[in-house]
């Protein structure tokens, strides 16, 4: 399945645009951490961010299936790269990840809903302005962006030689390159 398949996809099972934007920005951001880790893989990992949330209308109200429907979608469609799809399952935390790619994908995941609320809540509303210190005094903040579980942003350090502030720069870095497909500015 290449980009542009996934993405056929993405609009035929995600009405709501925000989250084929969310599904862009952790595929931006899986793309980064693969080069971090020098995978030679990166599209690979790439494509894991971009499907992540396939099935996220059919799970919503159902969060145990999540990831799980997407697989069978996935199948359906003849896509079998059982690493990407164990990634997607990993994601949601309904399962424990053990294997790189999930791990970083469950830390991806909601590291870029946070960044978006900062760009949103930031003065010039562009991502590539965006400052370290403003991240870290936002991060701390629990109210600000509550949906982002802290925890599961943290998860990075435990299973990577990364500090949380190489972390989000990682992702960070992946988003800016992806800013104008995202809405979030341009340098």
């Amino acid at each position: 399945m290449n980009r542009d398949d996934a993405l056929k996809l993405l609009e035929l099972h995600l009405p709501n645009k925000n989250l084929i934007k969310h599904s862009i920005a952790v595929e931006a951001g899986m793309r980064k951490m693969a080069e971090f880790l020098g995978k030679k893989d990166v599209e690979r990992w790439a494509m894991s961010g971009l499907l992540h949330d396939l099935d996220y209308e059919e799970t919503k109200d159902d969060f145990p299936k999540h990831g799980l429907i997407t697989g069978e979608i996935l199948r359906k469609e003849g896509f079998d790269d059982t690493e990407i799809l164990d990634a997607i399952v990993m994601h949601s935390g309904n399962v424990p990840a053990t294997t790189a790619m999930g791990k970083a994908l469950y830390a991806v995941d909601p590291t870029t809903g946070f960044l978006t609320a900062c760009v949103l809540m930031s003065p010039t509303k562009n991502i590539h302005f965006l400052d370290m210190g403003f991240m870290m005094k936002r991060f701390k903040e629990k109210r600000f962006a509550a949906g982002a579980n802290r925890e599961q942003i943290a998860s990075a350090t435990e299973n990577f030689p990364l500090t949380l502030e190489d972390f989000i720069t990682i992702v960070h870095e992946g988003m800016k390159e992806s800013s104008v497909e995202l809405g979030l500015g341009k340098l």
